[in-house]
């Protein structure tokens, strides 16, 4: 089987990506600090824990595994704390990025898949977005992945380091089986606090803003099952592998939902209650982000699978093992 490196890929999208590789006949060597990932999710092949700063650990790592490919979702995530931490992202997701590219470089690897995302597009001038969207974060987490994303277009020109960027949306659901899911400490993302606050049945669900210029005033979000992106990453491999050029895709549904009807979905699914606070909007939140995923769909032969309510439904089943009351 051939060995794929997954920097951090003991988290969310990383370890359901582990078990699509594993599904198609690959062995995902994953490497991850733990800082952010869970020892738990690594269940298709083995853990190595390290650091993306730390060269000689990735050294080690690929000497040891001589993978095929780097999927790379090491990555510090939330956009809040970029604003109070920014030193820190850049630091990561930046220059960790760098060392493991030139780490990868050293070891003969020439081909990279990027965990990136619709942030580096910054505030939408058109719904839904596509590719050549002008790319003006407004965020230093947004800025870390662009910053990437622009050291990977080098890479190529100047070194022929090919690569695929995968922009995601809004990354939603569980494996079907409950194996892995959404599992974040402390918890920022809309559906795992609804499902939260419908599961309690307390701590109100709070909706911030309700009179944006959407058709029912509240924000609007392209919610993109997990698994598909795990599909998607797989496919972006294999693209590389079989000689495919570097790009940059959009990975969404094309189809946008509401913060109201997302939570009607769950409560449709799970027959509890939510209750709903109104807040006032949040500065930076854009009244809608929807993707345009053509080019994903032709260049990868990719097809988002799942809708909505498969992904309320997944993610409901998770919960209910993880988070269940006593």
């Amino acid at each position: 089987m051939t060995n794929i490196l997954v920097a951090g890929g003991a988290g969310y999208i990383g370890s359901h990506t582990c078990l699509d590789l594993h599904s198609k006949g690959y062995t995902p060597i994953v490497y991850d600090n733990l800082s952010n990932g869970h020892a738990e999710f690594v269940k298709w092949g083995p853990l190595e824990q390290g650091d993306i700063r730390d060269r000689e650990r990735l050294d080690e790592v690929f000497k040891k595994y001589r993978p095929a490919a780097v999927v790379h979702f090491a990555a510090l995530i939330e956009v809040g704390e970029s604003v109070k931490h920014p030193d820190a992202f850049f630091s990561n997701n930046v220059s960790g990025s760098i060392t493991l590219f030139q780490a990868a470089r050293s070891a003969g690897i020439d081909k990279v898949v990027f965990s990136s995302t619709c942030a580096t597009y910054g505030v939408p001038l058109a719904i839904p977005m596509a590719e050549n969207h002008v790319q003006q974060p407004i965020n230093p987490y947004g800025r870390s992945k662009l910053i990437v994303e622009q050291i990977l277009k080098d890479l190529d020109t100047y070194q022929a380091m090919r690569s695929v960027v995968l922009r995601y949306f809004n990354a939603s659901g569980a494996d079907f089986e409950t194996r892995i899911g959404e599992w974040h400490d402390p918890e920022t993302h809309a559906i795992p606090l609804a499902i939260r606050a419908a599961m309690l049945r307390k701590n109100g669900f709070k909706i911030f803003g309700t009179d944006y210029d959407t058709r029912d005033g509240s924000c609007v979000r392209d919610y993109i099952h997990v698994a598909d992106l795990a599909d998607a990453h797989t496919r972006a491999v294999e693209h590389l592998l079989n000689g495919g050029q570097s790009l940059a895709v959009n990975l969404g549904t094309g189809t946008g939902t509401s913060v109201k009807e997302l939570l009607q979905t769950i409560q449709d699914v799970s027959g509890e209650k939510i209750s709903i606070e109104h807040a006032p909007p949040r500065e930076g939140d854009a009244p809608a982000l929807v993707a345009d995923n053509l080019l994903a769909k032709e260049a990868l032969n990719w097809e988002p699978r799942h809708d909505l309510r498969s992904i309320i439904d997944s993610a409901w089943k998770w919960h209910l093992k993880l988070d269940k009351p006593a």
